[in-house]
């Protein structure tokens, strides 16, 4: 049984940055395909930042340029860097893991684990 637990989210002041933390437990970390997505009510959840199981990195349009996806495989840890955050980047932000590469990863159904969630906040 695989467990995604996230961290650090919080309110920031647009252009602020916030760090993201997801920690895994239960398979072997550098195998699987782990990514970041976000949700606001009465929306689809967005794929935002996925890293696959070879280390090959891709990101959802509006955050190209400003976050960084990446993970520490000693401490079972995946992290989302967000700098330049925006007033839409505002919502709850969801660790996803998944035990193969899906052939698309921005859809939540190509992801078989999610964490609870954790907000971000970026007051327009």
């Amino acid at each position: 049984q695989v467990q995604l637990v996230e961290s650090g989210g919080g309110s920031v002041q647009a252009g602020g940055s916030l760090r993201l933390s997801c920690v895994r437990s239960g398979a072997t970390f550098s195998r699987y395909c782990m990514a970041w997505f976000r949700q606001v009510p009465g929306k689809e959840r967005e794929g935002v930042a996925v890293i696959y199981g070879g280390g090959t990195k891709a990101y959802g349009d509006s955050v190209k340029g400003r976050f960084t996806i990446s993970r520490d495989s000693t401490k079972n840890t995946l992290y989302l860097q967000m700098d330049n955050l925006k007033p839409e980047d505002t919502g709850m932000y969801y660790c996803a893991a998944n035990p193969s590469n899906p052939l698309s990863w921005n859809q939540r159904r190509a992801f078989a684990f999610w964490g609870q969630g954790t907000q971000v906040i970026v007051p327009s």
